[in-house]
C-alpha cells in the first residue's frame, strides 16, 4: 500500500504569476476559478491573493466580463436555458447578483432557444415512435436547462404533435 501521493515537482517550475497567466491563455476564467488552481498548484494562500488583486487591477480577471461571455456563448451556442447557466456560473464561483445581471443582459428569450435547440434535435429522432422521440427531446431540453413547461411546449411544436399529443 502506497503512502500518500506528494505532488509531482515541476521540472521548470512557473511562479505564480506566469501559472496565472498559463490559465487565463487557455480560456477566461472567474477569479474563483484561478484562486482554486493556483492553491491546488502549491503556491501559498497569500500570493494567490495577491495576484488575483494584480490581475484584477489590470482588467485580465473580471468576474462580471467572464459571467456574460459565459452565458453569451451557453446561450448562444449551446441554446442552454437559464437554470444551466446559472448553474455553471455559480459552480465557477460567480456570486448570484452578478449571475441575475449576466442572465438579465442576455439577448434573447429562453423559449426562443428552446425551440430553436428542438427543432435542430427533432430530425435525429425520425423513426422513433412520436411519444418516445417525445420524453426524449423533453428529457434533452431540461438537461440543457429549459424549464419543464417550455421543454414540453417546446418538443411538441418541434415534433409538430398537437397539444393532446405528448
Amino acid at each position: 500500500m502506497a503512502g500518500p501521493r506528494r505532488p509531482r515537482e515541476p521540472k521548470h517550475p512557473l511562479d505564480c504569476h506566469e501559472r496565472a497567466l498559463r490559465l487565463l491563455t487557455v480560456r477566461p476564467r472567474s477569479r474563483r476559478e484561478l484562486q482554486v488552481r493556483l492553491l491546488q498548484a502549491g503556491f501559498e494562500a497569500e500570493e494567490v491573493s495577491g495576484e488575483l488583486e494584480r490581475l484584477e487591477a489590470v482588467g485580465l480577471v473580471d468576474d462580471e466580463r467572464f459571467a456574460r461571455e459565459f452565458t453569451e456563448h451557453q446561450q448562444g451556442v449551446r441554446r442552454a436555458g437559464r437554470r444551466a447557466v446559472a448553474s455553471g456560473l455559480a459552480a465557477k464561483g460567480i456570486d448570484r447578483a452578478t449571475v441575475e445581471r449576466a442572465l438579465d443582459e442576455a439577448p434573447g428569450d429562453d423559449g426562443d432557444r428552446a425551440d430553436e435547440l428542438a427543432r435542430g434535435r427533432a430530425g435525429r429522432l425520425r423513426g422513433v415512435p412520436p411519444e418516445k422521440a417525445y420524453a426524449r427531446l423533453v428529457s434533452f431540453l431540461v438537461r440543457r436547462g429549459h424549464d419543464p413547461e417550455t421543454a414540453r411546449r417546446a418538443a411538441r411544436a418541434a415534433l409538430e404533435l398537437g397539444a393532446a399529443e405528448g
